[in-house]
C-alpha cells in the first residue's frame, strides 16, 4: 500500500505541471494495460483547477485509455506466455481465478463485458489483457472500449465543466468520506464481478 500511495501522490503532482495534458494521456494509456493508478485521479485534479478544459481532458483520457487498451490486448495476444507471471505477481486485482473466469465469460458476450469493465471502476487492465489472451474480435473490443471509456470520462468532464466550482466545494469538504466511498465501490465491484461472471 505504501508503494501505491507514493504512486498516487506522484500522479497528482502532475496536475499543475506544464506537461499535465500529455501526462494525462500517458497515464490513461498505461493504466489500461499495466499501471495501478486510474487516470481519473489526475483528470479530476486538472478539471477542478480548470473546469472549462474538462471536455478536453475527457477527450485526452478517452484517447489514451483506448490506445492503452489496444496495447493491453496486444500484450495478451502476443506476449502472455512471457509476461503472464508479472501480471499475477505485481498487478493489483490480477488473479488467476479472475483471469480464468473472464476468459470463460468472453465466450458468451465479449462486447458487454468489455463495455462494463471500461465504464465501471474495476481494474480495466485485467479485461484488456485477458481479451488478447482469449483472442476475441478486435473491432468489437475497440468499439466497446471507446463507448465504455468515453461514457465514463465524458460524464465526469461534463459534470466538472458545468458544476466545477460546486463540485470542488463539496470535494474539499467531504474528501475523506469520498475517498472511503470510492475505495468501497472499487472493491465491491472488483469482488462482485467474479460472482456475476460465474
Amino acid at each position: 500500500m505504501g508503494i501505491i500511495k507514493r504512486l498516487y501522490d506522484w500522479v497528482l503532482s502532475w496536475a499543475q505541471h506544464p506537461a499535465a495534458v500529455p501526462a494525462l494521456f500517458i497515464l490513461a494509456f498505461v493504466e489500461s494495460s499495466f499501471f495501478p493508478i486510474p487516470p481519473d485521479v489526475l483528470m479530476i485534479a486538472m478539471a477542478l483547477a480548470k473546469p472549462a478544459s474538462s471536455i478536453l481532458y475527457s477527450t485526452v483520457c478517452t484517447a489514451g485509455s483506448v490506445f492503452g487498451a489496444t496495447f493491453g490486448y496486444i500484450i495478451g495476444y502476443a506476449f502472455w506466455q512471457a509476461v503472464g507471471g508479472y501480471f499475477f505477481d505485481y498487478i493489483p486485482g490480477f488473479t488467476p481465478e479472475l483471469f480464468s473466469q473472464i476468459c470463460k465469460s468472453y465466450e458468451e458476450n465479449s462486447y458487454i463485458i468489455i463495455f462494463s469493465a471500461a465504464f465501471t471502476p474495476i481494474p480495466y487492465k485485467v479485461f484488456t489483457v485477458t481479451a488478447g489472451v482469449s483472442k476475441i474480435s478486435v473491432l468489437p473490443f475497440v468499439m466497446a472500449s471507446i463507448v465504455g471509456r468515453g461514457t465514463r470520462f465524458y460524464l465526469v468532464g461534463i459534470l466538472f465543466k458545468y458544476f466545477g466550482a460546486t463540485a470542488k466545494k463539496y470535494i474539499d469538504k467531504y474528501l475523506n468520506l469520498l475517498t472511503i466511498l470510492v475505495v468501497i465501490i472499487y472493491f465491491l465491484a472488483f469482488y462482485l464481478i467474479p460472482e456475476m461472471l460465474k
